[in-house]
């Protein structure tokens, strides 16, 4: 089983709040004999006027000593787990959890923006402070 990130329990706590039920902590993958874990399963339940959501979610800290260094690492294990969710199970949906300072340092800048943009990279900014979602990117796929 991997180390939980330094804020694992600030997004657990932040998507109950966005009315999520955490499904998988951590959420296994199988793969050609090898296990894999993404952070977090999630599903918002069937409502009357909307189709069930399911999600997995990556969550990185970016508390290294380079924020380059972070977004690489970030952005190849974010593609490795979309990959594998689009053959294992297609119906969820991936994003990657990043605290707000790093939304607006790293992802705000014009290679973040880059990145975002060239690999199609959903995020869930949350407020490190107060464990809540401050934003979802892109906010289209999340309405309640």
């Amino acid at each position: 089983m991997p180390k939980k990130d330094l804020y694992h329990n600030t997004v657990v706590k932040a998507l109950a709040a966005d009315d999520w039920r955490i499904t998988d902590d951590p959420l296994h993958l199988s793969y050609g004999g090898r296990n894999l874990y993404i952070d977090l399963g999630a599903d918002r339940p069937i409502g009357a006027e909307k189709e069930g959501r399911k999600i997995a979610v990556e969550i990185k800290s970016f508390i290294g000593e380079s924020d380059i260094h972070e977004l690489g690492q970030s952005i190849g294990q974010y593609n490795m787990y979309r990959n594998l969710l689009a053959e294992i199970d297609p119906e969820r949906m991936l994003w990657l959890a990043v605290p707000s300072f790093a939304y607006d340092g790293i992802f705000r800048e014009e290679i973040g923006q880059l990145m975002i943009s060239r690999e199609q990279i959903k995020l869930i900014v949350f407020d490190e402070i107060h464990e809540r979602v401050r934003e979802w990117v892109p906010q289209q796929l999340t309405e309640k």
